[in-house]
């Protein structure tokens, strides 16, 4: 019995894009003008020879285009108490964090994942050791292409990386999500809010309030009714560390008008997370 589809049948888009390539392309150019005349003749539909150009394109972009920079990210110090952290990682809803030597801020000891800590939700351990609970860290230089972090990541089988510039230091963070959406777009999940700006406040049941350093002063105010000056600085944090006049401790509160701001996540030189309580 003859083969029903015949000859004549339909072929895959990469067939017909191979059909296109008769001489091979001298350049990544010269391959991604071939895949743009395949989308204006209706070989490749218009997400594909999106995605084909993305992944074309990745190999020429650097760590340091994609990564959440130093100063956004949230992260532990290796001596914090769960007591300490755990508002912090719960608010944050990142499932990972990078864990810092308390003395170096720059010394990475390892990574946190938020599903290790759930069982001591609502516990007091009697022993806790959080260097029990690490995952390793890698390290990659802010001048890689992706196309090599994308092969690190699944060489190690991990899904965050921590970004160092060339003397060593941490210069930010970059994901296997931050990686991928470079080719398919933004990717989203359940966690995901449509508003940006709803991360940076969060109102605890006790009626205080999570907020990050980085909410500018403008959207604080909105929020809260306040009138805090942003002539000097943008941020909320700007203001609680030109107050503090140095690099406050963890848990170390300030009053300011009739707010009182307590210090839930900094590190050597800067504030990332604080608690904000209305004063009666």
């Amino acid at each position: 019995m003859s083969d029903e589809r015949g000859a004549d049948a339909p072929k895959s888009w990469l067939n017909r894009l191979t059909n296109l390539l008769t001489a091979a392309p001298d350049s990544r150019a010269e391959l991604l003008a071939i895949v743009s005349h395949a989308g204006q003749r209706g070989v490749l539909d218009a997400e594909s020879q999106r995605i084909i150009e993305s992944t074309l394109r990745v190999a020429d972009m650097q760590v340091r285009e994609i990564m959440v920079p130093r100063a956004q990210i949230i992260s532990i110090r290796d001596n914090t108490e769960p007591k300490d952290f755990l508002p912090v990682m719960i608010d944050s809803a990142h499932s990972r964090f990078p864990v810092l030597a308390a003395e170096n801020s720059d010394e990475v000891v390892g990574i946190l994942l938020a599903k290790d800590m759930l069982r001591l939700i609502g516990q007091k351990p009697e022993r806790f050791n959080l260097k029990d609970y690490l995952r390793p860290a890698f390290c990659v230089p802010e001048s890689a292409h992706l196309d090599r972090l994308l092969r690190e990541f699944k060489e190690k089988q991990s899904h965050m990386a921590v970004v160092v510039d060339e003397y060593g230091g941490i210069a930010g963070l970059v994901t296997l999500e931050d990686a991928l959406e470079q080719i398919v777009g933004d990717i989203h999940d359940e966690h995901d809010d449509a508003d940006e700006d709803a991360h940076w406040i969060s109102e605890q049941a006790d009626g205080s309030f999570i907020v990050q350093a980085i909410t500018p002063i403008t959207e604080f105010n909105d929020y809260f009714e306040s009138e805090f000056s942003h002539e000097d600085f943008e941020t909320i944090g700007g203001i609680i560390l030109s107050e503090f006049e140095r690099m406050p401790r963890i848990n170390e509160s300030i009053e300011l008008v009739n707010w009182r701001f307590t210090i839930l996540a900094a590190d050597l030189r800067m504030i990332s997370v604080i608690k904000v309580e209305k004063m009666t």
